[in-house]
């Protein structure tokens, strides 16, 4: 079990009601790791350089875990996973892709790109909790994170 270490999950996600559900999902899943947010892919990267309103997070530790939605404005989460997997500091934070897309175009680049994992939120509150024990069981129970400062 990977208990010994802090998992911090960054949440990337647009829409305030998907954050709720999804942050709700997680206490419900017991998922009890810190958990911060951004809004759009450019926030994403300005909070893992640590740059812009992110810098009072330098000398911390990067997250452990990225959810990412792909449908974000000013730069959505297929640009920001290239980006991320081009910077060698960011490329080992494993990148979930969760977000509404169904479509395979979508499944495929994410893919392509280096995303650890393609989730579709379910429509239902009950689904989403059920889809957050197995995220918890898989990524913070199961799987080795490395270290990444």
């Amino acid at each position: 079990m990977n208990n010994r270490k802090r998992i911090q999950i960054v949440i990337a996600e647009d829409d305030d009601d998907d954050y709720l559900l999804t942050s709700e999902a997680l206490v419900e899943a017991n998922v009890l790791n810190p958990i911060d947010r951004v809004v759009n892919g450019v926030e994403l990267i300005d909070y893992l350089r640590r740059e812009g309103k992110h810098e009072y997070l330098r000398g911390k530790p990067l997250p452990s875990i990225i959810l990412l939605d792909l449908n974000m404005p000013k730069m959505d989460g297929r640009e920001a996973l290239e980006i991320i997997r081009k910077e060698p500091l960011f490329k080992k934070i494993p990148v979930i892709i969760l977000t509404t897309s169904r479509a395979q175009e979508d499944i495929l680049k994410s893919y392509n790109a280096g995303c650890n994992s393609y989730i579709r939120k379910p429509i239902n509150f009950e689904d989403l909790i059920k889809v957050m024990i197995q995220f918890k069981r898989f990524w913070i129970e199961i799987v080795e994170i490395p270290d990444v400062d």
